[in-house]
C-alpha cells in the first residue's frame, strides 16, 4: 500500500539506509517505508550482520533496534563508532524503553537520534530526512578546510603550490619525504632548486603564458623529470602541473615517484602471483597492478573499470555436491574471467572464497558494463547444476561496476568500496544481474578550495 502523500517528501539522491532489527514484521515495514520512499536499503537481523553490512556498503543512516538477542543495539553502535570506516554514520535507535536512563544510555553509546516504539511512520520518516540533511550540511566552513588539508597531507604523493615566479608556496608531508626534506624547507626553495635550468625555464615561460596570453588555455599533464633532493641527490618523477581555477599566479604541481613503480614490477616478477586452485591472478597479484594501472590512469587520463563478481548461494552448492565439487565449479568461473581479460590492461583475479575481481583499463562505463553483461551470461551458460539455489537451476553470479576518471588526490578504495556496494545491490535485488555503481571525482575541486580559502 503507498505511503499518504504527506509521508513523500523527496529524499536526498541516491541515500543508503540500513536498517536492524530481530522483527520480521518491523523489518519488513520499515524495509517498504524507506523503498517506497526511494532510498537504497539494507537489511540486518542482528548486530554482528549489520557491522558487517556497513563496513562494506558505507550506508548513510543506520536505524538500529535497541533490544535484539546476542549483541543488543548500544553494543552494536559501540562497534560501529570505534571502526574508522563506521564511526561517522548516523544512528537513529528504536526501542520500547523510552524512560531518560534508556534514552541517554543511547545518545552517549553516539546515536544521533531516539525513536520510541510502537513507531509512527511519519516520524520516522521525518527524522530520517531530517539526519540525511544534517549529515550534509553540519560542517563548517573550517571542518571542511580542516577535511580537505587533511586530504592533502595525507596523500602518498607529492603536492606542491607554486606562484608564478617559481617559488613553493607550500608542499606537503609526501613532499618532504620524497626530496628528504621537511614541507618548512621546501617551501624556502624555488622550482630551480629542484630542476634543472633548461626545465626550470620552460616551466616559467608556461606560467608567464597562462598569465599574460587570455586566449592559451593550459592543460594539466604529467612529464618525467630528474628532480634534485635535498641531499643533492638525483631522482626521477613525473611531474603535473596545472593552474588553479579563477587564479592566474598559483599552480598546483604532483610528484610521483617513478622508481617505487619500477622497484613493484620487479619485485612483482618474483613474488607468487597465481591463485593455486583457479590459476588466475591472486589477491596479492591484483592489488599491486590496480595500483600501477591506477597511477597510468591518471597520467593518461584515460577510464579505469572494476568488476567485482560473488558466486550466488556457493555455500549451499558446497553444502549439495562437497567442496571438490565447488572448486571445480570455481576453477570454471575464473576460467569465463580469464577469457574476458584478453588485454595487457586487463586482469581477472580470484580475491577470496567466491569471491572475483576484474580490471579494466582504458575502458568507458557502456563497455564495462557490456563486458560484464557478457560475463554473467557465460557464467550461467557453463549449466552447472545447482538445485538448492533459489535463484536459478544452475551456478549464477551477482556483479557490481563501477568506472571512474582517478587522480592524484582520489583513493583507490573508493573504487572497491563503489563496486563492492553495487555487488550488493544486485544480490539485494535478486541475485544473477549486473549493477553499476558511481564514484564522485572532485579531487582537483578540492586542492583548489583549499588554496581559496
Amino acid at each position: 500500500m503507498p505511503l499518504p502523500a504527506t509521508f513523500n517528501t523527496a529524499p536526498r539522491r541516491d541515500a543508503a539506509i540500513l536498517i536492524v532489527d530481530d522483527a520480521p514484521a518491523n523489518l519488513g515495514m520499515l524495509r517498504k517505508m524507506m523503498t517506497q520512499q526511494g532510498y537504497q536499503t539494507f537489511v540486518a537481523t542482528s548486530g554482528e550482520r549489520a557491522i558487517s553490512i556497513a563496513r562494506r556498503v558505507h550506508p548513510d543512516l543506520i536505524l538500529l533496534d535497541v533490544v535484539m538477542p546476542g549483541m543488543d543495539g548500544l553494543e552494536t553502535c559501540r562497534q560501529l563508532k570505534q571502526h574508522a570506516s563506521t564511526q561517522r554514520i548516523p544512528v537513529i535507535f528504536m526501542s520500547a524503553r523510552s524512560e531518560t536512563d534508556d534514552v541517554v544510555a543511547g545518545f552517549d553509546t553516539g546515536a544521533v537520534d531516539y525513536i520510541s516504539k510502537p513507531l509512527r511512520m511519519a516520524e520516522v520518516c521525518a527524522r530520517v530526512r531530517a539526519q540525511l540533511k544534517i549529515r550534509d550540511t553540519s560542517d563548517t566552513q573550517h571542518e571542511q578546510a580542516q577535511h580537505l588539508r587533511t586530504i592533502v597531507d595525507s596523500m602518498a604523493e607529492g603536492l606542491m603550490i607554486i606562484e608564478g615566479t617559481g617559488r613553493i608556496q607550500y608542499a606537503n608531508p609526501a613532499c618532504g619525504r620524497y626530496l628528504g626534506c621537511s614541507p618548512e624547507t621546501l617551501e624556502k626553495k624555488s622550482l630551480g632548486d629542484l630542476l634543472s635550468p633548461q626545465v626550470t625555464q620552460e616551466y616559467l615561460d608556461y606560467f608567464a603564458r597562462c598569465a599574460n596570453e587570455p586566449e592559451f588555455v593550459p592543460q594539466p599533464g604529467a612529464r618525467e623529470v630528474v628532480v634534485r633532493q635535498c641531499d643533492g641527490t638525483l631522482r626521477d618523477m613525473d611531474l603535473t602541473l596545472a593552474p588553479m581555477a579563477m587564479h592566474e599566479t598559483l599552480f598546483i604541481g604532483l610528484l610521483h615517484d617513478i622508481t617505487h613503480h619500477k622497484q613493484s614490477e620487479t619485485a612483482l616478477q618474483r613474488a607468487a602471483l597465481v591463485d593455486p586452485l583457479t590459476k588466475i591472478a591472486n589477491r596479492r597479484h591484483f592489488d599491486t597492478f590496480v595500483e600501477m594501472e591506477w597511477q597510468r590512469a591518471i597520467r593518461s587520463g584515460e577510464p579505469l573499470s572494476l568488476v567485482v563478481l560473488d558466486v550466488d548461494h556457493f555455500k549451499l552448492y558446497n553444502d549439495s555436491f562437497g567442496h571438490a565439487a565447488g572448486d571445480l565449479a570455481l576453477q570454471k568461473v575464473a576460467a569465463v574471467l580469464q577469457a574476458h581479460a584478453p588485454r595487457a590492461t586487463d586482469l581477472a583475479a580470484r580475491y577470496g572464497g567466491e569471491e572475483f575481481v576484474l580490471l579494466f583499463g582504458e575502458t568507458s562505463p557502456a563497455a564495462a558494463a557490456a563486458l560484464a553483461e557478457d560475463i554473467r551470461t557465460a557464467v550461467e551458460a557453463l549449466c552447472l547444476p545447482h538445485p538448492r539455489s533459489t535463484t536459478s537451476g544452475w551456478v549464477t553470479c551477482s556483479i557490481g561496476v563501477v568506472t571512474m576518471l582517478p587522480t592524484q588526490l582520489d583513493q583507490v578504495e573508493d573504487l572497491f568500496i563503489a563496486a563492492d556496494r553495487a555487488m550488493y545491490l544486485a544480490k539485494e535485488a535478486g541475485r544473477n544481474q549486473v549493477r553499476l555503481g558511481d564514484v564522485r571525482n572532485s579531487a582537483w575541486e578540492a586542492v583548489k578550495a583549499l588554496v581559496m580559502r
